[in-house]
């Protein structure tokens, strides 16, 4: 079978002037993480503003030996532009049809999970549980599916949550830049886009089919998000899908040149490692350890001080109540990533067994009230909301 040109845009794919995409490609492509010593990683923690090549050497195996260096460094950068501040959210999953063969996701069309859309009552009863909890900002998520969540019904989505929390985020397929801009007039303050890997071959390998497999479509979503009048932007790669310095870099530098493009745009990068998901297709993940995760965090926090930086349930309990205390500003609680599960998470009424599968399995279970108190003991001050509508 013959898959389309990952480069080629489909119809009604919304093009963008933009020279962003080239110049991350351009250093990305060029980077070899071999070439950096000791001696360029000592310049790199040494200087007051770390640069592009800074990040580069910061990112290297030769930065391994100065992680403790490099923790203090960030730790330093997040208390002056963060203070003791942790941001907590949860996701919440409101449908699971995905029309998208990505090899690695439980959510793909090959993958015979039981799906499931909520219907408008069902996430009304799912945010009510949720903010009932305390919580004040809730991210959404579909899979990525036009025909079974169009934008008008993650519109509607948008509205509801507007009801009941002060800061809605959408993590769903990317659209262009007039139905963002519909998106946040339902209530969208920011969105997140996950390029999962900036290496395009490994890339046309792992998304076989669907809009997702439309490589330069995906990476401008941002930008559209933002031109569209979203208020923040986040990016991730997923690491362990290809070689995680490279993906590591491309992410900043994306992240980067978005904030010089778009002064006024929140900023926020996401760090999720591969997990097991269900019906496991078999794809084997690159290695990338906690100390690697903690290394590329650091570097993050060293280059881009000012940005926001999510840990996802992903991640284990430790290593989440470690890292808030070096880089990490938001980390999600509560979290589920079935559909419709809340009210029995919340609750403990029994589970409706129509309710649809998860898209992976969550390593750090903790509910809001855990989370906050367990911040709360290590003397951080957990944050449900700092933005006020005038």
């Amino acid at each position: 079978m013959k898959h389309p040109d990952i480069m080629e845009y489909l119809p009604g794919m919304e093009q963008i002037p933009s020279d962003i995409c080239s110049k991350v490609l351009a250093h990305m492509n060029s980077y070899d993480p071999s070439v950096y010593t000791a001696r360029d990683v000592r310049a790199a923690l040494d200087r007051e503003h770390c640069t592009i090549e800074d990040l580069k050497a910061l990112l290297s195996p030769a930065a391994e030996p100065f992680l403790e260096e490099m923790a203090l460094r960030a730790r330093d950068e997040t208390g002056k532009h963060f203070g003791n501040t942790v941001y907590l959210f949860t996701p919440l999953y409101i449908a699971n049809y995905c029309e998208n063969h990505c090899v690695y996701c439980g959510f793909n069309c090959h993958n015979p999970i039981s799906r499931m859309r909520l219907t408008p009552e069902q996430i009304e009863k799912e945010m009510e549980v949720i903010a009932s909890s305390g919580m004040e900002e809730i991210l959404i998520l579909t899979g990525e599916s036009r025909f079974y969540s169009d934008v008008t019904y993650i519109g509607e989505a948008c509205k509801l949550a507007r009801k009941y929390f002060r800061m809605v985020g959408l993590e769903i397929y990317p659209v262009n830049t007039e139905e963002y801009r519909y998106l946040h007039e339902c209530g969208a303050d920011y969105v997140t886009v996950f390029q999962e890997t900036y290496d395009r071959d490994r890339y046309g390998e792992l998304h076989l089919q669907g809009h997702k497999r439309i490589w330069p479509y995906r990476f401008d979503a941002q930008e559209r998000a933002l031109r569209g009048g979203m208020r923040g932007v986040a990016f991730s790669a997923l690491f362990g899908l290809s070689d995680f310095r490279k993906d590591a870099l491309a992410s900043a530098l994306h992240a980067y040149y978005i904030q010089r493009k778009y002064p006024q745009a929140e900023i926020s990068l996401s760090c999720p490692r591969i997990r097991p998901i269900v019906n496991d297709c078999g794809i084997e993940p690159l290695p990338v350890s906690e100390k690697d995760l903690c290394q590329i965090l650091c570097a993050y926090r060293i280059f881009l001080p000012y940005v926001g930086i999510t840990v996802s349930s992903r991640e284990s309990k430790a290593f989440r109540d470690g890292i808030v205390k070096i880089a990490a500003t938001k980390v999600s609680a509560g979290v589920s990533t079935g559909i419709g599960d809340h009210e029995s998470k919340y609750t403990g009424k029994e589970k409706d067994e129509a309710q649809g599968d998860e898209q992976f399995e969550i390593n750090d279970g903790r509910s809001l009230e855990a989370m906050y108190s367990d911040m709360a003991e290590e003397g951080l001050q957990p944050v449900l909301n700092d933005y006020l509508y005038v």
